[in-house]
This record gives structure tokens, C-alpha cells and sequence, in this order.
């Protein structure tokens, strides 16, 4: 078959669109596509394989095998040449099909009468949607022009899918964008919501994926490349850059100014493509290849190539980030990832976070605690799939969302989120009660903050006070270090909107997941055990003597209380806690009020620090455990992990005594006691912390009501009766013990 011209394949590219266009359901639709390629490549075969669910394709249409095969014949990913095909993203190009490696012959499709097989990905923007494949009887190699024909039509078939051209009826493929969905992620808070999906980032859709003119089309991407060009070259110019910041827009630079990537795009619009859709099809291109290799470096410039993609798009179809949509009522914020600053813009109006990426220690997670809204990460290709204003469900609880859900799974939903509702109520009735065991024992309950806008929920939860108030989120969301007025004013708010409760303030807390984006990041290849939070203090006195001045100023004469994070040993207490003690000292030389009393404490977060000499224990006022962290580096399994974060149960009688051994030490020292984390939301785990003699628990406000409550009912010393003869008897957790003993409570 002689090589075909640029001009047949505008041709063909003509055909179809213009079979697109005529009336018909989507399997009709199909039927065409099939026998028009067909026709036009000069082969017996055409079919269409698309996904019917992410594991399983389905034959759904063709020219040349057998019509009964249509909507019967599945394989899955990886399965014969077709299954290849969708697993690599890559064309499989075989003269002999049946010597092939992994060719699985399908026996209802008669396709044994056809020797050479050409499969290429239907696919958009990374999202793999089916194979396009066309078979000869002849036994022949396609030649690379023809591969690459079949793949600008599988292009134009990919966007044509996307705007549900083939939608159908009884066994047709469902339309993108329209079906129920389910995603499965992490839980980076909990809590539930039922709302409308609100896109951080709209995606671009392309509505014209064939042109007529290709010179009109060139001449649109070449200006719409030299607008991109210009816009990174101004962003280059600020002069407040970093060197991080500059790195980024100097490869963004280098993509934009690369000859290949303009060249290939324009050979796309020769073939019959428009500016947009040959832009959406070297991305597609781009990301197959780059998702298979290996070297990290090179994956991570996916992203670049990504956003400098989306850039184009944009500038090419006037389609900005304001869109002029409505944000609709309900808003859950779906988004690759986002940024502290920009998802406390969104503030209060959102009623939960979907997120592709991010992490439990990340800033938005930081930021959805304090907003007190379920946040979902891990959500993988949600982006792709919703749409601004699909109906979402979002459970914070077990890490799942539901995407456009069916009626059925609405009605489960809301029940659940009723029996929530009436379960608060009851917790309320409890808001002025202190959480007093059956044994007469007091357990005090705080909450965690990090903005003014947590501090109402104090009245509206029953916290007794803030026994973390995270600093570190002020230095976040701002492009350069705030000035110690600043923070003095916000410090002094807070303690004003606590009216007089206790406000525990931990100093910066920064490194690891948390890099500040004025200060230099360290290249560390385990930053969760680096240059973080005291360390960062100790080594940037600047910046710690700033922030303990702040908080001096901001007491007003009032009781102060300050813990720092991180402590490993005693000698970084002791040079942390004499610097406080001179920066009051110097506040009084200079005429400034100073605390009335100034209680200093430290966060155990480091096995080592729960072995540190009986000098530590008796200097620090108060310890505080931070459960995340310290749990982590017990058990050595990273909580950022997905694979381990869940693997280690934290009432693993192992580290029930480590923490015995703490509430022992601290007893000897007379130093209070308290457990920060999420676990101590966790009515079960806070009932067995409170039993080891840990008489404080600081956690989000919407626990404290069931910590309360199950506090109320128990008497804290047969709970810890159950514990210890768990443990005599050597099991690795106490948990089914205490479950067990839990049941035989009366209602």
C-alpha cells in the first residue's frame, strides 16, 4: 500500500468528522467509524476496544470480524496485543499477530483469517479511554506514516469521546463525565459532606479537534507559543524569585523555546488537526513516554511539560482560569493539589477537599483541619473525570468519594450523615460537663487550632482550652517572613477569642513536608527525620527570638504558655527554654509588660527524649506527645506512606508500655502530661490513653464530643485492668480485649 500523502489524511480526518456529525445513536456512530477507517486505510479489519471499567476493555465496534462479538468479546489490561496496547500506551505494529509475544487469539471474533495487527491508544491528556486497531490478511509491516494517521484519528476519536459522541443505549459505552463514579484515597481528615464538585483548576475542553485550514492553524500555534514564550520570559524578570522558583521557569523556558515540540505540533496540524487538539495530542504523547521511565527526575517533568500544555491550551482558546462559572452551592474544592494560601482563599464556603495528590502532613491538610472539613488525597485521575457542579459525596471517614452517585448510595449517605447529625446533638448536650469517669477521674479536653477562624469552635465543641495552636500557618501562606508586630496582633487575638482558656502555642514548626516558600528547602533524602522544626530554631535564632518576642508581646501580662516541637534531648530544651527566658528578661528591661506566669513545655515526639535524663522531665512544665510523629518513628513506618501509615495499631501493646513508661516519668516529676494527635480523637484510643494516666487530650473540636462521651461512661480503672491482663497475656494489641469489654457495658 503506497505511503499516503499529508492531504489523505485531512481527508480522512474530513470523513470523520463529517460521519460525526450526521444523526444517530453512538453505536451507529461507531459502526461508521469503523468502516469509514477501514476503508480509508485499505484494510479487511477496523475496531474500536474501549474501557469499560479502568481494568476491562470491551470490543464495541467493527468493520471485518464478527458482529456478535460486539459488546461479548473483554479482555483485560495487559491481556493479547490489544490489552498491550492500553497497558504500555504505545502502538503495537506486527506483520505476523499470532508469533507475537502475549497474542491471545479470540476465537468469537474470526480474526484467525488476519495476520498483521496495528493497535494504537485511544487517549487524552494521560487519560487512557481504549485501542483503535486495524488488521489485513496480508502479512505486513504498517509503514510509519500510516502509524502515525491511524494515531491522529484515534486522537480525534479520543475527543469525541470526551464530549460523549457515543454515548448508547443497552450495551453501548456510557458517556465520560455522566456515569457514577467511585474513587478511593487517604484520609487526610476526616468527617463528611454531600456538595457539588468545584474544579481548583478547570480543565480545557477542545471542541474542535479537526481544522480545514492547516496554514490558519500553524499561524495559531506559532502565536500562541510566542505569547507563552513571552509570559515566562516576564515571569523570569520579577526580581523576587529564589533560586528554586527561577530553576522552574528556566525548564518551563526551555520546553517553550524547544524547535522539536513546536515542530511536531505543526506536523499534527499538516495531518488534519487543529492547534488545540495537536497541542492535547503531543501532551498524550508525552506523557506515555515519560510514565514509563524510570528515573524520578525525568517523571517529574511530567508536570511541567503538563502545565506548559494547559498554558497553551489556554492562551489558544481564551479559556482562562476564571471561566466564568458559577461556583455552585455546596462547593467541594477537586484539584490536582493547591496551596495553603490558596485554599484558605476559598475559606469557609467549601464543605470539603478532593485532592489527586497531597499528603496527611501536608498544607492543605493543615488547612482543612482548621477548617474542619473532610479532605480526600490519593484521589487519582478525579480530575480528569468530574466536572464543575457534578453531585460528589465525600467520606473523610474511610478515604471514599462518590462521584455523580446514583440514588441508592445518596440515600446511604445521607442516613449516615443523619445519624452524624444526631450523634452531635447528643455530644452537645454534654458541653458544659467535664469528662468525668464513672471512677471520679477528670480527663481535660482540648482542641488543636491553627487560625482565628478554629477559636469559636472552644464555645461550640466544650474545649477546656487549645492545647496546640500551630503557629507554622502564618509563615506559610505568605510569600516572605511576617514581622513580629504582625504576629504579636494575631498571638494576642487568639488569646483574646480564648477568653481566658489556656492556649498552648508551638513554636514553628516547620521542615519536612512544611518548606516555607521564602526559605531555602534543604536537598535531604528523609526530611521527616532532618532539618526540622527546633533544629531549624536553634540553627535560625533569628527567626525563633522574632516569633518568642511575638508571643511575649502578645500576652500582655497575661499567663503565657509555649512548647517546643521536636526535642530530641534535653540540651535543645535547655538552650530553647533559656532563650524564651531571655527574651522575657529583656522585654522587662525594656519596659513591656511580661506574662503573669510563662509555662514552657516540650512536644515528645523522638523515642529518644522518653530516655532522656530526670533533669529533662523535671524543667519541662508540661510534656505534650505528639502521637503522629512519635507513632511514626516507633514503628518506623513513615505516615505518609499509604502502604504502611495503617499497618500498625496504636493500641500495639509495645507501644501502650512505651507510653506508660512516659505517663510514669512524668508522674515522678510532677510534669503534666498530654497526647496531640489524631489518635486522641479517637474515643477507643482516648479511653485506653486516659486509663495510662494521661490526663490531657488535645484534638480536633468535632471529637471532643465522642471522646466525652465515652469518657463519661467508664470507669478508667477497670479499663486499665483490661489492658494489663491483655498485655499479661502477651497479645500484640489490646484492642479486641477492650472491644470485648466494651460490649458487656450496659447501653
Amino acid at each position: 500500500m503506497p505511503e499516503r500523502s499529508e492531504s489523505d489524511s485531512r481527508k480522512l480526518l474530513r470523513r470523520l468528522r463529517d460521519s460525526l456529525a450526521l444523526p444517530g445513536k453512538g453505536q451507529d456512530r461507531l459502526d461508521r467509524i469503523t468502516h469509514l477507517i477501514a476503508d480509508s486505510m485499505g484494510t479487511e479489519v477496523c475496531s474500536i476496544y474501549l474501557f469499560r471499567d479502568e481494568d476491562t476493555l470491551e470490543l464495541c465496534a467493527t468493520e471485518g470480524l464478527k458482529k456478535e462479538a460486539v459488546h461479548q468479546t473483554r479482555m483485560k489490561v495487559g491481556e493479547g496485543l490489544v490489552g498491550r496496547v492500553a497497558r504500555t500506551a504505545t502502538p503495537v505494529n506486527a506483520a505476523d499477530a499470532p508469533s507475537e509475544r502475549g497474542f491471545r487469539y479470540m476465537p468469537e471474533t474470526g480474526e484467525e483469517l488476519f495476520s498483521s495487527f496495528l493497535g494504537v491508544p485511544i487517549q487524552r491528556v494521560g487519560e487512557k479511554l481504549g485501542v483503535l486497531v486495524v488488521q489485513s490478511r496480508t502479512a505486513r509491516q504498517f509503514s510509519d506514516d500510516e502509524v502515525y494517521a491511524l494515531e491522529v484519528v484515534a486522537m480525534v476519536l479520543a475527543e469525541m469521546t470526551e464530549l460523549g459522541a457515543f454515548v448508547g443505549e443497552g450495551e453501548g459505552p456510557g458517556a465520560l463525565h455522566r456515569q457514577p463514579r467511585i474513587f478511593r484515597g487517604g484520609t487526610g481528615q476526616e468527617g463528611t459532606a454531600e456538595g457539588n464538585v468545584w474544579l481548583h483548576e478547570p480543565r480545557v475542553v477542545v471542541t474542535n479537534p479537526v481544522a480545514d485550514d492547516p496554514l490558519t492553524e500553524i499561524d495559531r500555534i506559532r502565536d500562541a507559543v510566542g505569547q507563552l514564550r513571552i509570559s515566562i520570559d516576564d515571569l523570569l524578570s520579577a526580581e523576587s524569585l529564589d533560586k528554586d522558583q527561577r530553576q522552574v521557569l528556566e525548564a518551563y523556558r526551555m520546553f517553550a523555546r524547544s524547535r522539536g515540540w513546536l515542530r511536531r505540533m505543526e506536523e499534527d496540524i499538516q495531518r488534519g488537526l487543529s492547534a488545540e487538539a495537536a497541542v492535547e495530542k503531543e501532551q498524550s504523547a508525552a506523557r506515555a513516554r515519560l510514565e514509563q521511565v524510570p528515573d524520578a527526575y525525568l517523571r517529574e517533568r511530567l508536570n511541567d511539560l503538563d502545565d506548559l500544555s494547559n498554558r497553551l491550551l489556554r492562551i489558544l482558546t481564551g479559556q482562562g482560569q476564571d471561566t466564568g462559572a458559577t461556583m455552585p452551592e455546596n462547593p467541594i474544592l477537586v484539584a490536582r493539589n493547591i496551596g495553603p494560601a490558596e485554599l484558605l482563599e476559598y475559606g469557609r464556603k467549601l464543605r470539603g477537599v478532593v485532592l489527586e495528590e497531597g499528603s496527611v502532613g501536608s498544607h492543605a491538610a493543615i488547612v482543612a483541619r482548621a477548617l474542619v472539613i473532610p479532605l480526600i488525597i490519593h484521589a487519582e485521575r478525579i480530575t480528569s473525570e468530574a466536572l464543575n457542579g457534578d453531585p460528589i459525596l465525600v467520606d473523610g471517614d474511610s478515604g471514599t468519594v462518590h462521584l455523580r452517585p446514583d440514588e441508592v448510595v445518596v440515600r446511604s449517605f445521607r442516613d449516615k450523615m443523619a445519624m452524624q447529625a444526631k450523634a452531635q446533638e447528643r455530644y452537645a448536650s454534654l458541653r458544659g460537663l467535664p469528662a468525668e469517669s464513672r471512677c471520679g477521674t477528670v480527663t481535660r479536653l482540648y482542641m488543636n487550632a491553627g487560625l482565628m477562624a478554629d477559636l469559636p469552635s472552644i464555645e461550640n465543641s466544650g474545649a477546656e482550652g487549645v492545647g496546640l495552636f500551630r503557629t507554622e500557618l502564618q509563615f506559610l501562606i505568605r510569600n516572605q517572613m511576617p514581622k513580629r508586630d504582625e504576629l504579636a496582633k494575631l498571638y494576642a487575638r487568639v488569646m483574646d477569642a480564648a477568653k481566658g482558656r489556656p492556649v498552648a502555642f508551638r513554636t514553628l514548626d516547620i521542615g519536612s513536608d512544611k518548606v516555607l516558600p521564602y526559605m531555602k528547602p534543604q536537598d535531604e533524602p528523609n526530611p521527616a527525620m532532618g532539618w526540622r522544626a527546633i533544629r531549624v530554631g536553634l540553627d535560625k535564632r533569628g527567626v525563633l527570638r522574632m516569633q518568642l518576642q511575638a508571643l511575649l508581646r502578645a500576652a500582655r501580662g497575661r499567663p503565657l504558655t509555649v512548647m517546643f516541637p521536636f526535642i530530641s534531648e534535653h540540651e535543645e530544651f535547655v538552650t530553647a527554654r533559656n532563650e524564651l527566658l531571655h527574651q522575657r528578661d529583656r522585654e522587662a528591661a525594656m519596659g513591656h509588660p511580661v506574662p503573669e506566669t510563662l509555662r514552657i513545655g516540650a512536644m515528645l515526639e523522638t523515642p529518644s527524649l522518653a530516655f532522656a535524663p530526670k533533669a529533662f522531665f523535671e524543667s519541662a512544665d508540661f510534656i505534650s506527645i505528639g502521637g503522629n510523629d512519635l507513632k511514626q518513628f516507633f514503628f518506623a513506618a513513615d505516615r505518609e506512606n499509604e502502604r504502611v501509615r495503617r499497618r500498625y495499631d496504636t493500641l500495639n501493646t509495645s507501644f501502650l508500655r512505651f507510653l506508660r513508661l512516659i505517663a510514669d516519668r512524668c508522674a515522678e516529676s510532677n510534669a503534666q502530661l498530654s497526647f496531640c494527635g489524631e489518635d486522641a480523637g479517637r474515643p477507643i484510643e482516648a479511653m485506653v490513653f486516659a486509663s495510662l494516666g494521661i490526663g490531657t487530650l488535645s484534638m480536633r473540636p468535632a471529637s471532643i464530643g465522642p471522646v466525652k462521651s465515652l469518657l463519661r461512661q467508664v470507669d478508667l480503672r477497670e479499663v486499665r485492668a483490661v489492658v494489663t491482663a491483655a498485655m499479661a497475656e502477651g497479645v500484640e494489641s489490646v484492642r479486641p480485649a477492650v472491644m470485648g469489654w466494651l460490649a458487656t457495658l450496659p447501653e
